[in-house]
């Protein structure tokens, strides 16, 4: 009995064993490792079998092991940045792969730059325009703000001023903001910066602009009005050093000038200022000597009689040879000098990569004596220090110089140059000292004004930053970065005695000095991994901190004896004037995470917090959070959308986030002290100190919450794509500076008021009509629609500002409550009055204060205000 349940025992082991060996039969186990060109290991390629879920990554030393099926089976081997490889196992146990880097980032592989990192394309799950490098050498350009214009859509781009080298004035989006900055931020290789004036466009390698708050949040109070990602050159791992020669040079000139008076037809029009006007029904006796004219001579009709004593009656004899006809315009105007020279040496090997970078440009003005002067330099250097620590160096420095006067304000030198007379003779002073109404004004020659007034801005740059790698584990990395930025900007203003800025000193010297330094670190720990089943997770933690000081000191002398050495004399001025200064310091400190997950290539998810601490808010309003959002769902990679065969790519997005804007003058929530001098005694000046701002210790973040829907589509192997976006965003807790109550002794304070909402939609279209391998034809077109709407505005329901976008514009721009943000403010016009008759006729006593007996026809009718 024993033997027969031993003999049962061993069969039924031996069916067992069987079993598991026919099991293992089905499965074969691969291993091998992953390289690039240069033999590297590389880690974190993605191992999936072809058609199924199972799937690994290659370890730090580029190893895998993987159980496929059958020798059938098809390994593919993916990473972001390199081409995919596909690969038949057959009878091989042991494959090694080796990856290229995908060089023309197209379709799903291409890598965009978000903040603190990057993402494929196909992953993101906000609004993300992107400018490549092609596009910016499309055409001859001196700053990168000008080669990004008409580049995306919803992003609007002004030069303030028409001098070369001005500044431009940015909007993605609409404007969110009144009194705070509604200026996008720069990030530059990883640095936050202000504008990108110091940049040369020759360096750039890749831009993105984040436009909704699911991907600016991550940036927290920078990121309200959008966030500008550059990217510069890194130089290449293939062993070749590249030397790239750039030059350009050509002239420029003003292209249509305006149709001005010549001496005698000016002298007419002068000349028929002097007419003078008799209401209907005066003596014709009482008239004064001249010609006379009835404007309706049949009878009801006013009088108008030009004296034969006017100043300009011989009008005729002005226009004689010899006589002045000043052309201010031939006068003012040049052919412009533009010249532009780069050079670029790049290059590297498996363990380094560099690129190394000098730029000058020279601009002429239009407008002669001025001009715009840049030298740039940059070194950039990735090295890879051991097999797990990557060391990051980028170094950039600049030097700009700005020359002449502004041209486009209200007030400026074009405005002038246009009221010129052509009587008045160009090498004449002309100093003019206004009488009656005009009094204390003085007005001089716009050409004596560009010849001898000196106006130099000069701005030197000096940014270091190093970045630290370590990959601690193949799922696990941590960076840590320091940035150090030294900015020196001086301004040498000096106005002779000849012109009207400085006539009534007898010379005005000024000199302004500002040197700005900025010290901010970060640290990060980025996990990334997937799982079998199509699960992709990436974490991102961390923390930054920013120091901030700005010291100006502004100096002034007056009164000249001797003109000759201008702005380099300051010490020979007899009067010289009470000097400023200042300091401004501010700090933050922030904590952020994200988390970006990907589900089978189909459904996409990014979630984002930060939190920032500010010093330039009250003490209990320092810290805000700034969450966010975004969703995507890739629809092309359903099958009953792929069975239909006509989308390359179809994705919808959802984002939402918030973010907001600290961009005020630092002290604004304290109560500060300003120094005055009094002659309290006779003429001797005396020191004193008053308050001249309230504290406000609730003065607290200016936020903005934005949603935005989003559809990507693209076909015929991706040669034809189309971008729309519907937004609309929210901003709250205006930061304004308001006037302050008569009663309370101040001027203005700060305070929260008020909100405003943008909403709007953009399309933007790429196509590839042509596509060889000698040449291809690439046609882009973007529009967008914002409308903004002032949703409160605190009491009143109105108020006038500067919108800054046009200098000079004062109270004609106006904020009012359920309109527009900054519409013009003025007069509808009703008509012109062209008879005593027809003004007799209204039954007015007065127009807009005037009484009506002052009233006369031509003049227009201006019953009451627009609203």
């Amino acid at each position: 009995m024993k033997q027969f349940y031993s003999l049962c025992m061993i069969m039924l082991l031996a069916s067992v064993l069987a079993i598991d060996v026919m099991g293992q039969k089905t499965t074969l186990t691969v291993t091998g490792k992953v390289t690039d060109l240069e033999g590297d290991p590389l880690s974190g390629v993605s191992v999936v079998v072809q058609g199924t879920t199972r799937g690994t990554i290659t370890n730090i030393d580029g190893a895998y092991s993987i159980n496929v099926p059958s020798k059938q089976s098809v390994l593919v081997f993916s990473m972001i940045s390199m081409k995919t490889v596909d690969h038949r196992v057959g009878n091989s146990t042991q494959i090694n792969i080796i990856m290229e880097e995908d060089v023309i980032g197209l379709g799903d592989v291409e890598v965009v730059a978000i903040g603190y990192g990057s993402m494929r394309r196909s992953d993101l799950t906000g609004s993300i325009s992107s400018i490549s490098k092609d596009a910016l050498s499309e055409r001859a350009i001196t700053s990168l703000e000008d080669a990004m214009r008409g580049k995306a859509a919803g992003m609007q781009i002004v030069q303030n001023d028409g001098a070369p080298g001005s500044d431009y004035t940015i909007r993605i989006r609409g404007a969110s903001s009144v009194n705070a900055s509604s200026a996008p931020i720069f990030v530059i290789d990883g640095v936050i910066c202000e504008d990108a004036s110091s940049l040369n466009p020759g360096d750039v390698a890749s831009i993105e602009i984040l436009k909704d708050a699911s991907s600016t949040a991550i940036y927290g109070s920078r990121g309200a009005n959008g966030v500008i990602m550059i990217t510069t050159r890194q130089g290449t791992n293939d062993g070749k050093t590249r030397v790239e020669l750039y030059a350009n040079l050509g002239m420029q000139q003003a292209v249509r000038q305006f149709d001005m008076l010549n001496s005698s037809e000016y002298a007419l029009m002068r000349y028929k200022t002097g007419w003078k006007y008799y209401p209907y029904g005066t003596d014709p006796s009482t008239m004064s000597d001249g010609i006379v004219y009835r404007d309706n001579p049949n009878g009801d009709g006013n009088y108008w009689v030009l004296p034969e004593s006017s100043t300009y009656a011989d009008w005729e004899s002005f226009g004689a040879p010899g006589s002045t006809n000043t052309q201010w315009q031939d006068l003012m105007f040049r052919d412009a000098l533009y010249q532009e020279y780069r050079i670029n040496v790049s290059g590297g090997n498996k363990n380094t990569r560099y690129s190394v970078s000098g730029g000058y440009l020279n601009q002429e003005g239009v407008v002669v004596n001025s001009g715009f002067e840049r030298f740039t330099g940059r070194i950039n250097l990735v090295q890879k220090l051991s097999t797990n620590v990557t060391m990051t160096a980028n170094i950039s420095g600049s030097r700009t110089k700005n020359s002449g006067l502004a041209t486009g304000s209200s007030d400026g030198l074009m405005v002038k140059l246009l009221r010129q007379s052509p009587l008045n003779s160009a090498t004449s002073s002309g100093i003019t000292e206004g009488t009656g109404s005009e009094e204390g004004q003085v007005v001089s020659n716009p050409y004596i004004q560009v010849r001898d007034i000196t106006n130099n801005r000069y701005k030197d740059n000096l940014t270091a930053r190093m970045q630290l790698e370590w990959k601690i584990l193949t799922e696990l990395s941590l960076n840590i970065a320091g940035t150090y930025e030294d900015n020196h900007q001086k301004t040498d203003v000096f106005y002779p005695a000849n012109t009207e800025q400085g006539f009534k000193a007898n010379g005005r010297a000024i000199v302004t000095n500002a040197g700005i330094k900025k010290l901010s670190g970060e640290a990060f720990l980025t996990y990334t991994n997937s799982w079998k089943g199509g699960h992709r997770l990436k974490v991102l933690a961390g923390s930054t901190l920013e120091t901030y000081n700005n010291n100006t000191v502004r100096t002034e002398t007056q009164n000249f004896p001797s003109l000759n050495l201008g702005v380099n004399g300051l010490g020979m001025g007899v009067t010289p004037q009470i000097p400023t200064s200042s300091i401004v310091e501010w700090n933050m400190v922030s904590f952020l995470a994200r988390a970006e997950y990907n589900y089978k290539e189909r459904y996409l998810l990014t979630a984002s917090y930060r939190a920032d601490g500010s010093s330039r808010f009250g003490a209990g309003n320092k810290w805000a959070g700034f969450p966010s959002v975004g969703l995507a769902w890739r629809i092309n990679e359903e099958s009953f959308v792929k069975d239909l065969g006509v989308f390359y790519n179809l994705k919808l997005r959802f984002g939402y986030g918030r973010s907001g804007n600290t961009a005020i003058p630092s002290y604004r929530s304290l109560s500060t002290i300003a120094s005055s001098f009094y002659p309290m005694y006779g003429s001797d000046l005396s020191y004193g100190a008053s308050i001249d701002r309230p504290a406000n210790p609730s003065l607290r973040w200016e936020t903005t919450d934005m949603v935005n829907l989003g559809l990507d589509m693209s076909f015929f192997e991706n040669r034809l794509a189309m971008t729309v976006d519907v937004y609309r965003k929210k901003t709250t807790d205006l930061l304004i500076e308001k006037n302050a109550a008569l009663a309370t002794g101040y001027e203005k304070g700060w305070a929260n008021i008020g909100a405003v909402r943008n909403q709007g939609i953009e399309i933007t279209l790429d196509a590839t009509p042509i596509l060889t391998k000698k040449w291809n034809w690439t046609l882009n077109a973007n529009i967008g629609f914002n409308r903004s709407k002032v949703l409160d505005i605190g009491p009143g329901d109105e108020m006038g500002f500067d919108p800054g976008v046009i200098p000079g514009s004062g109270n004609f721009v106006m904020i009012r409550k359920n309109k527009s943000l900054g519409q013009w403010y003025g007069y509808k016009i009703d008509g012109v009055y062209a008879s005593q008759h027809e003004i007799n006729e209204q039954g007015l006593t007065e127009v807009l204060g005037q009484k009506i007996a002052s009233i006369r026809p031509g003049r227009l009718s201006l019953p009451r205000p627009e609203r």
